[in-house]
């Protein structure tokens, strides 16, 4: 999908403002040969009360993208960077569900998510020069049920701990979802038809 605007692309220094290998795998399969991880120093301290569930993951993506692209373009500014970062939330019931920092922690969360249905959002920020899009894409996620000893045993895995929800969907989680309305890849972290469509877009080539 990108293949129109790949040659643009390569001359970009495309980074994304995460250590995610798992994000920089899609974007890769995409087409574009090289892609750099940078870690944003964002604190991720937004109040979830003051934001609605799509705004607060794409204002927090829109932190980490700022952050990296201001700090590249003071160590290099006859560079051309294109900064791109992702958010992930899983909610339910109108509660928000980031990466647990316990065991005990993940195991209350995904105790919860047994047996019902629950909404990811994934908010994403692609800036360039003074160009900067911002969209957030959600995708309901529907759990069966599962033993404590079995939610137990993942937890043991250690998956569980750098994941919104506490479970990753390509993972070993894959196995608690008997079924999702939406895109996959928005609940692993990166939905990459609405990215290629707006890097499309962004640079010229928008299919209408």
């Amino acid at each position: 999908m990108l293949r129109p605007i790949l040659n643009q692309l390569a001359k970009k220094d495309l980074v994304l403002a995460s250590n995610s290998e798992r994000r920089k795998e899609l974007i890769k399969n995409l087409g574009v040969d090289r892609v750099i991880l940078c870690g944003s120093t964002f604190e991720e301290n937004l109040n979830p009360t003051e934001y609605s569930f799509e705004d607060y993951v794409a204002a927090t993506a829109h932190g980490k993208v700022q952050e990296v692209y201001e700090r590249l373009s003071k160590q290099d500014a006859d560079k051309s960077f294109l900064v791109i970062g992702a958010d992930t939330m899983v909610t339910m019931d109108g509660q928000m569900y980031g990466k647990p920092k316990t065991p005990a922690e993940a195991f209350d969360v995904l105790r919860k998510l047994m047996g019902k249905p629950h909404v990811v959002y994934t908010g994403v920020v692609i800036k360039h020069a003074e160009q900067e899009v911002r969209f957030t894409e959600s995708c309901k996620v529907f759990f069966g049920k599962a033993s404590d000893e079995q939610i137990q045993a993942y937890i043991d895995t250690g998956e569980p701990f750098d994941k919104a929800g506490g479970y990753g969907i390509q993972g070993l989680g894959g196995c608690f979802v008997e079924k999702i309305e939406g895109d996959y890849f928005t609940v692993v972290g990166l939905p990459i038809h609405r990215l290629s469509v707006e890097l499309c877009k962004m640079f010229g080539h928008e299919v209408r």
